[in-house]
């Protein structure tokens, strides 16, 4: 995994004169890793490591904290995701009151030039930086052509004219449409968690789950899909089953994420798991009894075997 640090300040020098990759970089969508590519190429062209600069936590959460669970990619995911596409090192810089009140002019004379040492800075058409979001692409040239970086700002990333963003793929998998919302990613949308201990109600009626907490991913609309599940510390997918909603049947409030893996039996708990959704099999239902619930799930894993080509 790729090295990581959280303050400007604590970036070692083997990580300076770089070219540095600006964005939240929420899904690390083909939009993100088309900007990767443009600083890896900068990289090749002129020397040094590629260093991408996100934030954490989100902004939005930060300046928005009672703002519902939003996020594609969580730290961990995020970091993979940035070294799959060529990103070296990740400053995750820690978004606090500090740093939100830094002037536009010295995010980029602190951070990127002393903090990072950038020879070179790429980011998206609609970067925004410092207090207020006072610093735009404009800002950041006139700054580059005065202190001698070089910065390169990326136009929409599109495709058939609709732009790659975090949003239209948060829209796409509130609504179900888990093929589109991968298509835009370029990667099959995940969420990864610990597994924790549930109720044990699915071992009672033969199907026995992995209880995930979704913590700060987005809630993609509930219901049943079929999945592929990567336990920790193994390296083949396994097939397999989830619910995601509220579990209507049992009058449960609390929204929980159950993963039910095909022909496999073990102990799951306390791994980690990731979780990458494949297809909806149907939203979710209340049951008017157990036998209805137990035919209703063995139908769910049938499709899910169909769906999954196994």
């Amino acid at each position: 995994m790729i090295p990581s640090f959280d303050d400007w300040r604590s970036v070692p020098e083997r990580w300076r004169g770089g070219v540095v990759a600006l964005g939240n970089f929420d899904g690390v969508h083909r939009g993100h890793q088309a900007l990767i590519g443009r600083a890896a190429e900068q990289a090749a062209a002129s020397g040094g490591p590629v260093v991408a600069l996100t934030f954490e936590p989100h902004p939005r959460r930060f300046f928005v904290p009672d703002t519902g669970p939003f996020r594609l990619t969580l730290p961990a995911a995020k970091r993979r995701l940035l070294e799959q596409h060529g990103v070296q090192a990740l400053l995750a810089q820690r978004f606090d009151q500090a740093f939100a009140d830094l002037p536009p002019d010295a995010f980029v004379d602190d951070v990127l030039l002393q903090g990072l040492g950038a020879r070179h800075v790429v980011c998206g058409y609609d970067f925004t930086f410092g207090a207020r979001r006072g610093g735009n692409v404009e800002r950041l040239r006139e700054k580059g052509a005065a202190q001698g970086f070089g910065v390169t700002v990326l136009d929409p990333v599109t495709h058939e004219g609709e732009i790659y963003s975090s949003t239209r793929i948060r829209e796409a998998l509130r609504a179900g449409w888990v093929s589109e919302a991968a298509e835009l990613l370029g990667h099959a949308w995940e969420i990864e968690g610990t597994v924790e201990q549930g109720d044990q109600r699915g071992r009672t009626i033969g199907f026995p789950t992995a209880n995930v907490a979704l913590g700060e991913h987005l809630r993609p609309r509930f219901g049943v899909y079929a999945v592929r599940a990567l336990i920790e510390g193994e390296a083949d997918w396994r097939p397999a089953v989830a619910n995601l909603g509220r579990r209507p049947t049992f009058g449960k409030l609390k929204e929980n994420f159950e993963i039910h893996l095909l022909d496999f039996a073990g102990d799951l708990y306390g791994k980690v798991l990731r979780v990458a959704l494949v297809d909806l099999i149907r939203p979710e239902m209340k049951f008017a009894g157990l036998d209805q619930l137990k035919a209703q799930i063995a139908a769910d894993g049938e499709a899910a075997r169909r769906l999954l080509a196994i």
